[in-house]
């Protein structure tokens, strides 16, 4: 293929074109990935195998890719043959230069100014600010009736963001709390449907969406100014402290609208998406008393193992995410395929987290699938891979396992036989269409073992 397209490792000449795939009109097609996605694309992975086409309207010929190593292809391929950021749907709401859609040099250098903050000593600093956030939320939970979990989980991960990665506090932190979830409900809302992006005045959804994006502007640029002239700069563990210091290969700083985009992308990528992976882990937790006997155990014992696999297990069945998208630039070769420009490249734990021949019994919820061993990088695919992969994603972790043991040593959580919630799909993430149902009742304060206490000070996360 030359300078064109990608090499191929197949001996046979590849198909000039897309892969073969359901075909429905694309009208029917649009309804099956809003209302049946999985069921749509398990379908289609039987009956055309791991790679195949689906056609949409807003977003024309999809190629769904549910083989690891072809996945692994797509991750690993140049910065300038595949594309993330370009034609994405969150620019419009995150801003032109948040991480999400920014592509090549630019995008690698960004990137390299946001990873040191999720990484090492840092991590250590943010679990003790977590865990207050979690036990003054939970503190607040009621016994002995229903209620769904989704929005003390929202809270928490709103005010952890905001105090570890904003720096924010006082009134600016009572500001953001007010105004971000009004900003990410309608945000979220609007992302999917950009033919609503415009301003048509301050009652429009938009119009809406754009004064608040505005007033969450000036409150970070507050914050930046703050940081700028604070005197134990160098001393402060939030993000933002690190973003005011960092420097461009030029020497230059981030600029504000730099740091804003950035900001914002962090709350998006890192607030309901945890939060929803929360409420689906009281949720499946309530339907399987024997994982959660085993964590209550093991959290009063001060370990730690079994609940990182459930988190792991969580995230395989119950995906916030389904799909990372690459948009191809330049001819690219997979699977015996050669993809025109203009194509998106859909992979995602939409059809590996759910195939038998990478999960044995894929339906059934066993954290002990993940026990003792990390999952295969192109086959769990929550935080996607590659140059891309989520750089929160070690910060999402911690902050989950710190919420569940927090939770599991003060409150029970009372089993139920209900069926299991549905999903429901929030513009962004997919949580449990109730919230992540829960019944609780108090536990009694225990002393912690002594390895409990170190747990508190020394956090490792596995590798995904």
């Amino acid at each position: 293929m030359g300078e064109t397209a990608e090499a191929t490792s197949r001996t046979d000449a590849p198909i000039e074109g897309l892969p073969p795939g359901p075909r429905m009109p694309r009208a029917l097609q649009d309804v099956a990935t809003v209302t049946r996605l999985r069921p749509f694309l398990r379908r289609a992975q039987r009956r055309y195998g791991d790679i195949f086409t689906v056609r949409v309207h807003r977003f024309g010929n999809i190629v769904a890719v549910g083989d690891p190593e072809l996945i692994k292809r797509t991750f690993t391929a140049s910065p300038r043959t595949l594309y993330s950021g370009e034609g994405s749907a969150l620019g419009p709401v995150l801003g032109i230069n948040s991480l999400l859609v920014i592509d090549e040099q630019i995008h690698l250098r960004q990137r390299k100014l946001l990873l040191p903050p999720f990484h090492g000593e840092r991590m250590r600093a943010y679990e003790s600010t977590i865990e207050r956030i979690a036990t003054d939320e939970l503190a607040q939970w009621r016994e002995g009736e229903e209620f769904p979990v989704a929005p003390s989980t929202m809270r928490i991960t709103l005010r952890a963001i905001l105090v570890a990665v904003f720096g924010a506090h006082d009134e600016v932190l009572q500001r953001l709390e007010e105004l971000v979830p009004r900003m990410t409900e309608l945000g979220s809302a609007l992302t999917p449907v950009p033919i609503l992006h415009h301003d048509l005045g301050p009652l429009s959804p938009w119009g809406r969406f754009r004064r608040m994006r505005a007033e969450f502007d000036a409150l970070c640029d507050d914050l930046i100014d703050e940081a700028k002239h604070d005197p134990e700069l160098e001393r402060r563990p939030d993000v933002l402290a690190l973003m005011v210091q960092a420097r461009h290969d030029d020497g230059s700083r981030m600029r504000n609208e730099e740091i804003r985009d950035q900001l914002m992308t962090m709350l998006a990528a890192g607030h309901e998406t945890t939060a929803a992976t929360l409420a689906w882990t009281v949720e499946r937790l309530r339907r399987h008393p024997g994982v959660l006997a085993r964590l209550v155990a093991e959290a009063d014992a001060g370990g730690r193992d079994y609940r990182d696999a459930t988190i792991r297990e969580v995230q395989r069945l119950r995906p916030v995410i389904m799909f990372s998208i690459r948009i191809v630039k330049r001819p690219f070769e997979l699977g015996g395929y050669v993809l025109p420009p203009g194509t998106r490249i859909a992979l995602g734990g939409a059809l590996t987290h759910y195939d038998e021949r990478l999960f044995p019994d894929a339906l059934r919820f066993s954290p002990e699938r993940f026990l003792g061993r990390a999952p295969e990088t192109y086959a769990w695919i929550p935080f996607g891979g590659g140059i891309r992969r989520c750089i929160g994603a070690t910060f999402a972790h911690m902050e989950m396992d710190v919420v569940l043991r927090t939770l599991l040593r003060m409150w029970t959580l009372e089993p139920t036989t209900a069926p299991p919630e549905r999903l429901k799909f929030r513009g962004v993430a997919y949580a449990p269409a109730d919230g992540g149902l829960a019944r609780v009742r108090r536990r009694e304060p225990r002393a912690l073992p002594a390895r409990a206490v170190r747990e508190r000070v020394t956090i490792t996360v596995a590798p995904a």
